[in-house]
């Protein structure tokens, strides 16, 4: 069931969103040579509780940290760890926080330094995807116009987009229907209405879209090696042009 905020609770839930903009805007000043994982997921965690809000991802399904921290092949769900960033790496942050009774969730993909011009460009084009399919998040289209909207930028860019996992609805519960993928045929899936609050979130590969999953359970690769890239913003359809909530200003 997709459920339809109020004036109130979008705005409970904003703050949230802000404390997720506002600890991912602290982290591009952290990532650089030399440093951790563990070390980001750290100060991410400190952030979101001086906040007076929650880690949401920290104990969700047993997940052990307070960010994913996915690196060059890693797609999404890297567990934070005393590896360190070397220059050239890229680094997919993706975190969420819980306040007042309301999740906020974004993602972002940093360069580690000085990187090559293939994974510059995976990085431009997958945050263009994102805010392609932002574009079309409007009561008039239907959900799959998002998704085809993401796809369609990222193909014609000599990438691909990742099949496996999607995007989803946010509110009271971290995950909420709509799913909402990367991928697909515009003009099918449920009409958009004011009041919708989707997190989308393109991952976009290299080479092919195939992934798998490492034992440790969570950790998502590209089954051919090659780098993947993550960006996602928490949005409000409204009558007019969606709002991103995930953004500072």
């Amino acid at each position: 069931m997709i459920i339809l905020k109020s004036a109130e609770e979008i705005e409970k839930m904003a703050r949230a969103c802000l404390i997720v903009a506002k600890t991912l805007d602290r982290m591009g000043e952290m990532v650089k040579p030399g440093i951790t994982t563990k070390e980001i997921d750290r100060f991410a965690d400190g952030y979101i509780r001086s906040q007076n809000a929650l880690p949401a991802f920290k104990g969700y399904r047993g997940f052990p940290a307070s960010i994913c921290a996915s690196l060059n092949n890693e797609v999404i769900h890297g567990i934070p760890s005393d590896r360190v960033l070397k220059e050239g790496d890229i680094i997919g942050v993706d975190l969420g926080a819980y306040k007042d009774g309301f999740y906020g969730d974004a993602a972002y993909t940093f360069p580690v330094g000085g990187i090559d011009e293939k994974a510059e460009k995976l990085l431009k084009i997958t945050e263009e995807s994102l805010y392609k399919g932002i574009a079309n998040a409007r009561p008039e289209k239907r959900l799959t116009d998002i998704s085809c909207a993401i796809q369609k930028h990222i193909e014609e860019n000599g990438f691909s987009v990742v099949r496996a996992f999607v995007g989803h609805g946010i509110g009271r519960e971290l995950h909420e229907d709509p799913q909402v993928p990367n991928f697909g045929t515009p003009g099918r899936g449920p009409r958009l209405r004011s009041g919708m609050t989707l997190a989308i979130e393109p991952m976009v590969n290299e080479g092919g879209y195939e992934v798998t999953v490492l034992e440790d359970g969570w950790t998502a690769v590209t089954l051919d090696g090659g780098l993947s890239a993550h960006f996602e913003h928490t949005i409000l359809v409204t009558s007019d042009e969606p709002r991103i909530l995930t953004k500072i200003g």
